[in-house]
């Protein structure tokens, strides 16, 4: 499994008030449960800032993760940046595959 950071930044006219935050994110989710089951959630986090949400989930390959966003884009009316990311003990693991000089 792949690892992607997500950045979320929904439309200003996405929500009618705070309780729609919810119902946004069960929509959103079923969706992505339903089309994407074998996406793990590692973090979701609320963030201030330009973003909205910081979520970082674990999928298959780079197509999966590409369908995890547009549905989030489509759902919320929200603009995304997606990244791959690797866990720092496999990173320190490729470094001592590369030649020492």
């Amino acid at each position: 499994m792949l690892t992607f950071v997500m950045l979320t930044r929904l439309s200003p006219t996405a929500l009618r008030s705070p309780a729609s935050f919810e119902e946004l994110e069960s929509a959103v989710m079923q969706q992505i449960r339903s089309k994407c089951p074998q996406v793990e959630w590692v973090q979701n986090l609320a963030i201030l800032g330009p973003c909205d949400y910081l979520d970082i989930f674990r999928a298959p390959d780079h197509d999966t993760a590409l369908q995890v966003c547009t549905i989030i884009r489509s759902f919320g009316h929200a603009s995304t940046e997606v990244w791959s990311a690797t866990e720092w003990d496999r990173y320190k693991e490729l470094l001592h595959q590369l030649p020492k000089k």
